[in-house]
């Protein structure tokens, strides 16, 4: 038997998460059905986290166990050949018997693209969301500076929905850092001309509560309104309430970036 630890890239427009789900299109449940295609047995994958429906990834990980010959590089072809071309296998490597991509990460980070500019750009709406007022980064900055650190982040998330990472059924996390920028253009979409501005919210933590990272941003936002006053950040955190915090922002523009594990963990060839 051996572990296999997938690095997969992926547009969530077209479902409904990460999670398998009856009745509904998973990219969980997607990948375990073409597994079954390969090597004729249900196998159930384990990811890092569980995106929500819209939300993309460009570091997704996630594991399987398999006794089949195949090698670690032939389950990432054999995968690639038969996935929806929305979603793609970046790498497929061995990994130890110990590494699990939830509970062994260190770190995770997360960015949040939103679109500035009076008129919606429609190769965008999938991808960032569109606010057409001006929007003050100087206090969206100002005001993040407020999330760093350990907190109980309970007023940022869904209440009986919590999911746990390092800490164990609690909504308490770590914020290692975050940042905005402001961009002209963004990657991939570097054929696309807009006379708008991206606005960049990136956020690393050891952790993520459902919806966490999309009720900051939306806070952050209204902040920068002036529906929130940034002084006020660190009485909302007290508060542990969802309802003392600010909107949620829609999921298209949210980006599972990266999981950071510890390098004897990931790989035994």
């Amino acid at each position: 038997m051996k572990r296999i630890l997938l690095t997969i890239l992926y547009d969530g427009s077209a479902y409904y998460g990460w999670q398998v789900q009856k009745s509904v299109r998973t990219i969980q449940g997607v990948i375990e059905g073409v597994l079954y295609r390969i090597t004729g047995q249900h196998l159930r994958i384990y990811g890092s986290g569980r995106t929500d429906a819209g939300v993309h990834a460009l570091g997704q990980r996630a594991i399987f166990d398999t006794d089949s010959r195949l090698s670690a590089p032939d389950f990432g072809s054999a995968l690639n050949a038969l996935l929806p071309d929305d979603i793609r296998i970046i790498d497929a490597s061995e990994a130890g018997p110990e590494m699990h991509p939830r509970f062994s990460a260190l770190s995770k980070r997360y960015f949040y693209l939103i679109y500035n500019a009076p008129i919606k750009n429609p190769f965008l709406l999938r991808y960032a969301w569109h606010i057409k007022y001006p929007i003050d980064i100087n206090e969206m900055r100002q005001a993040s500076v407020y999330f760093k650190g350990i907190h109980d982040f309970k007023s940022f998330t869904t209440v009986g929905k919590v999911l746990t990472s390092n800490y164990s059924k609690v909504t308490i996390r770590e914020i290692y850092d975050i940042t905005i920028s402001e961009e002209k253009t963004i990657g991939f979409f570097g054929a696309v001309e807009s006379s708008g501005r991206f606005i960049k919210i990136t956020i690393e933590a050891d952790g993520f509560l459902r919806y966490m990272a999309r009720n900051i941003v939306g806070t952050l936002v209204d902040v920068s309104s002036g529906r929130i006053e940034k002084e006020e950040i660190s009485n909302i955190i007290r508060a542990k309430n969802r309802a003392s915090s600010g909107i949620a922002a829609p999921p298209n523009g949210l980006y599972l970036e990266r999981v950071y594990y510890g390098d004897s963990k990931i790989c035994v060839k």
